[in-house]
């Protein structure tokens, strides 16, 4: 009997899982191994989209869903014609899992429970076959008589095929540049800004439904909807806005200027909104009558404040000036942003393996025979709607796919 070719998997997340599921599954003659390094595997699927597991988003032509990616766009568009959402959909419906699509486009279980989709990984890993080994925190990677020899705090373990799928761990991308591979600086891609503001005081759980925010000036911008918390300005407009920009605003030290325009609708239109209001509730306080439904009271007597309108002052009282200084609070809201909080079940990397030194039809290294990567590992990332786990689905499976087919 012939010898098992030898697959260690490094990393017990969703890219490490889904590679070595669909490698044991297509091959019998592959000894597929995970390398764990805590207790637990698959955590970071657990948390995502809130413990409901924001699986994929339903855009189905590669050339739309590569514009998600604020890094990898060109090296993805190869890959997703080979594996992209339709095919997400259809590989979850054939373990029983069927998903839904809601009304931004992101996609869930039918259970809304993420423990849906662990469970799915773990049995799926199990009847194929994979081996998986917890509190395996790999220390060094060598490489000898074309074998990769990975060494662990407690054991070692010789792979003739090797899938690093460790995700943004900085431990690990140390030992992968003792191979040879250059390592673009890793910083947070999405984050929530920190920012103290009369305007913001008081009112945290208060958000707008699509607000258009832009940070240094114009040089980055997003729509999107836009919640006020304690420490500043969160939710989906500025968690994609952070994703974006995540390279600049590291160089920034998170210092710099962010403009919020709370409508997302342009000057002239709201300017017109304001004077037909003034005609229209001319007795009614200002503070008390907001003409956008959009905007809570609390926020709207915010801005109202900041627009040098007295408390007491009717629609009527209103001059020209103080709404068009109103129409600028609503518009072009400026505020200060002094650091940032990471979002922390949803955290993502800017950074990673270069992507100079990876193959995409297979998602393997340039350098070294047999080495592969999948996931954030490389110097990928998606905005938050699915897209991450996205690339973790195609890049897995295309490098399962290069394995089990030598």
């Amino acid at each position: 009997m012939n010898k098992k070719s030898e697959v260690i998997i490094i990393g017990g997340g969703a890219a490490g899982f889904f590679a070595a599921i669909n490698m044991a599954e297509s091959n019998p003659d592959l000894k597929v191994t995970i390398l764990e390094k805590s207790g637990k595997v698959l955590q970071k699927v657990k948390v995502s989209g809130g413990g409901r597991c924001n699986v994929t988003h339903a855009c189905f032509d590669p050339k739309d869903l590569i514009e998600y990616y604020p890094r990898g766009k060109k090296e993805l568009l190869g890959p997703f014609h080979t594996f992209m959402t339709g095919d997400t959909i259809e590989w979850f419906e054939n373990k029983g899992i069927p998903l839904k699509i809601e009304d931004d486009m992101r996609m869930f279980p039918e259970s809304n429970s993420s423990q849906t989709i662990i469970d799915c990984f773990v049995n799926s890993a199990e009847s194929a076959g994979v081996n998986v080994l917890l509190n395996e925190n790999v220390i060094n990677i060598d490489k000898s008589e074309g074998q990769y020899s990975i060494e662990t705090k407690h054991s070692h373990f010789k792979a003739d095929s090797l899938v690093i799928a460790s995700g943004g761990t900085t431990k690990i991308w140390e030992i992968i540049k003792k191979l040879g591979h250059h390592i673009i600086a890793p910083v947070p891609s999405l984050f929530t800004f920190n920012i103290k503001d009369l305007i913001l005081d008081d009112i945290p759980g208060i958000s707008v439904p699509d607000a258009h925010i832009s940070i240094e000036d114009g040089l980055f911008e997003s729509n999107g909807p836009l919640l006020i918390t304690h420490w500043g300005l969160s939710g989906p407009g500025i968690l994609k806005l952070s994703s974006l920009a995540a390279i600049d605003l590291a160089r920034l030290n998170y210092q710099f200027s962010v403009s919020v325009n709370w409508l997302n609708l342009p000057f002239d239109q709201i300017l017109d909104k304001l004077k037909s209001q003034k005609e229209k509730a001319s007795k009614k306080n200002v503070l008390l009558k907001s003409c956008f439904e959009q905007i809570s009271k609390r926020l709207w007597s915010k801005l109202v404040i900041s627009s040098n309108i007295k408390a007491n002052q009717n629609w009527s009282d209103l001059s020209n000036k103080q709404l068009e200084s109103l129409c600028e609070q609503l518009t072009q809201t400026n505020f200060k942003s002094h650091g940032k909080t990471t979002f922390k079940e949803e955290f993502v990397t800017a950074g990673g393996v270069d992507l100079k030194e990876i193959n995409f039809k297979r998602f393997e290294s340039r350098l070294h025979p047999n080495l592969f990567f999948a996931g954030e590992v490389l110097n990928i990332d998606g905005l938050t709607g699915g897209f991450n786990f996205q690339n973790a689905w195609t890049s897995s499976f295309i490098a399962a796919k290069a394995i089990s087919n030598k």
